[in-house]
């Protein structure tokens, strides 16, 4: 990009976490570089989709776990209203069931909180053009993801599916589960439906004892 492209546009952000002091920081990081404008900030996903709607934000930096609304429901929201704002995930989780889901809701990019701030200037230019940015350790397990046959019934299973199965299988209730994944108890209790019936499983034990049994858990 050169200095003129640099200057003649500049990127709108909207910023996502439950940290005040993590807010802080990357609007002050933001603030001394060129090309970039904090519009507004957020402490759950619920208030980031309304912002969305008001502030029309290029990017929104999104972390994934926070009280009371977590990043992925607020992804998946934006994606189904059908919002011009791309979304790079800014979070310090990298495991498969945070950057699976996050992908699937429609995340542009995926970074770690470690990123250096060059490399994370240069993803929020990417995703502001539309482009996938993912950090190398996210990659990297999303490759080896591809690359590693599912066991049988594996590839049936979606990744929240997944999750809230492993939930299950730690003795975590309905209740508990919702609160944990940030989505209705409805929501679980559909999930569950899902994976009985993939798996043919009467019951929780049951949907337990089969994703042992085929490598799904464990």
């Amino acid at each position: 990009m050169t200095e003129a492209e640099g200057t003649a546009r500049v990127i709108t952000l909207l910023v996502v976490d439950d940290h005040p002091v993590v807010r802080d920081g990357l609007r002050g990081m933001f603030a001394a570089a060129p090309g970039f404008e904090v519009l507004g900030e957020a402490a759950d996903g619920v208030a980031a989709v309304e912002l969305v709607g008001s502030l029309d934000p290029d990017v929104v930096l999104m972390d994934l776990r926070m009280p009371g609304g977590g990043g992925v429901a607020a992804i998946a929201e934006l994606t189904r209203l059908g919002a011009r704002s791309r979304v790079l995930v800014l979070t310090t989780y990298d495991t498969d069931s945070d950057t699976l889901p996050a992908i699937e809701a429609g995340a542009t990019g995926y970074l770690l909180k470690d990123a250096p701030r060059d490399e994370l200037f240069t993803a929020v230019r990417a995703a502001a053009d539309g482009r996938t940015v993912l950090s190398p350790a996210v990659a990297s397990r999303l490759v080896s993801r591809v690359r590693t046959p599912a066991a049988p019934g594996h590839e049936s299973l979606s990744a929240r599916e997944r999750e809230v199965l492993a939930l299950v299988a730690r003795g975590t209730s309905n209740r508990e589960i919702a609160a944990e994944l940030f989505i209705s108890e409805a929501t679980v209790k559909t999930h569950l439906t899902h994976v009985f019936a993939k798996l043919g499983a009467k019951d929780r034990a049951a949907a337990v004892a089969v994703a042992y049994e085929r490598g799904i858990l464990g």
